[in-house]
């Protein structure tokens, strides 16, 4: 959500955004009860809210369940003019399930899923390097993972309304 979309919502909005971000199961009603109006009133706030695509509702499962992939980050290193179109164009693999624009060493970091080496080695050759722009790929795999959390890339403003 951009900071124009998080500053056009009243108060009750980011109240409700803040409770659902901390979990989106709760129900309708209890989000009513705990902030003070109808079970209708939250309702239809939350139906307005994705109907103007300021939030959504996604199932995230644990990449476990996918069998044995490994985690893989493709640093990317592209021509800065070209950059946000190259970014477009990562957007739409589906292999590709993260990516996001840097500062530091690489100005784009695109991660996946992939079970097996060759998987990955295709999209980087067939895909990624011929893009336009592309001036180099540094791939990474995770050989085991300590810790991983789906809801690690939650989008929150800097400060919620409680």
């Amino acid at each position: 959500m951009t900071d124009a979309n998080w500053q056009r919502l009243d108060a009750l909005d980011h109240k409700i955004v803040a409770k659902l971000a901390l979990d989106a199961r709760i129900s309708n009603r209890a989000i009513a009860a705990e902030l003070g109006v109808t079970e209708g009133t939250i309702r239809t706030r939350i139906k307005r809210l994705q109907n103007e695509g300021l939030i959504q509702f996604t199932v995230v499962t644990d990449f476990r369940m996918a069998g044995s992939p490994n985690l893989c980050m493709l640093g990317i290193d592209a021509d800065p003019s070209r950059v946000t179109e190259v970014a477009e164009r990562l957007k739409q693999m589906p292999e590709i399930s993260c990516v996001v624009l840097m500062l530091g060493r690489y100005n784009l970091l695109a991660m996946g899923l992939f079970t097996n080496i060759e998987q990955l080695n295709e999209l980087i050759v067939e895909q990624i390097r011929s893009l336009p722009g592309v001036q180099r790929v540094e791939t990474s795999i995770s050989v085991h993972n300590l810790k991983y959390e789906a809801g690690v890339a939650k989008i929150t403003p800097a400060a919620v309304i409680d």
